[in-house]
């Protein structure tokens, strides 16, 4: 879908703003071209899916494969340099492709995975050493019932481990439980927590000092750039950019444009940000 581009920058800002979910420019990302030098990129968000390690049927779902030699050839013309690779629901509790995975990428890229709740100490300690730096809660896709399991496994791999906790979640269902996700050491709410009747929550969430992911733009249900505005306004560092990809169930999958549009949304040097520094620091690098 592609938006009419006339009038000054307020008004291309507006006409966005009410595309929402849908696609923004419609430019695919294989194939892109990039009119100007891009800077180095931190992906906070995206799923390596590699044969070679055990994959497990998710709500019926198989994902497609997608290797780590596949998505640094699709992301090679945006200049990522460092990222975080995130277990997926499809990947449940295995570690095996992390391992294989971090080492082979180097010392700028971290992980973040999915545990069992009864997950030893030593185990957290040994993830923390390819640097693993948080354990994933999908309650979007209910493997997790109850909140104070979260919670209670987020406090104990941070006091272990130091990492923090993603949550996957339509964030309005987080709204009976704002008071006790707050009290973590640190939360991540990914893909903008999915929906617009979610977005106070976030935004509760943030003024709490959660980070928010804007990642997913193909799946969320909402309007991106307010929802961008509205985030950075209540704290200018809360954002970090991902890929989100391969952008499995997505009801489209991540485009160049999807930068573009946060570049709009927020302006040059706060998007900067939001590609980069603000993610390094999320993730301790």
């Amino acid at each position: 879908m592609k938006s009419n581009f006339d009038g000054d920058i307020q008004d291309i800002r507006r006409r966005h703003f009410l595309i929402g979910g849908a696609g923004v420019f419609g430019v695919a990302l294989s194939g892109c071209a990039i009119n100007q030098k891009a800077q180095h990129i931190f992906d906070a968000h995206c799923h390596i899916i590699d044969p070679r390690f055990p994959i497990t049927v998710n709500q019926g779902y198989t994902p497609p494969i997608f290797t780590l030699t596949q998505y640094l050839k699709e992301t090679k013309p945006l200049d990522i340099s460092s990222g975080a690779i995130v277990s997926g629901s499809f990947q449940g509790f295995d570690q095996t492709y992390l391992k294989a995975t971090l080492p082979t990428l180097g010392p700028n890229w971290v992980g973040v995975t999915q545990v069992p709740k009864n997950i030893s100490d030593n185990e957290i300690i040994e993830l923390s050493k390819i640097q693993v730096r948080g354990v994933r809660f999908n309650v979007y896709r209910g493997n997790i019932d109850a909140i104070d399991d979260v919670v209670a496994l987020a406090k104990r791999v941070n006091s272990v481990g130091g990492w923090h906790a993603e949550i996957y979640a339509d964030a309005s269902d987080l709204a009976p439980h704002v008071s006790k996700l707050s009290k973590l050491p640190r939360i991540v709410i990914d893909h903008l927590g999915m929906t617009e009747k979610g977005l106070p929550i976030t935004l509760d969430l943030v003024d709490a000092g959660a980070f928010v992911k804007a990642t997913g733009f193909g799946r969320v249900d909402m309007n991106i750039p307010r929802a961008l505005e509205q985030i950075a306004a209540r704290n200018p560092n809360a954002l970090v950019f991902g890929t989100d990809l391969p952008s499995t169930r997505a009801k489209r999958p991540f485009e160049v444009s999807d930068i573009e549009l946060i570049k709009m949304a927020l302006g040059q040097q706060l998007a900067e940000n939001v590609l980069w520094k603000n993610g390094r620091i999320l993730y301790r690098l």
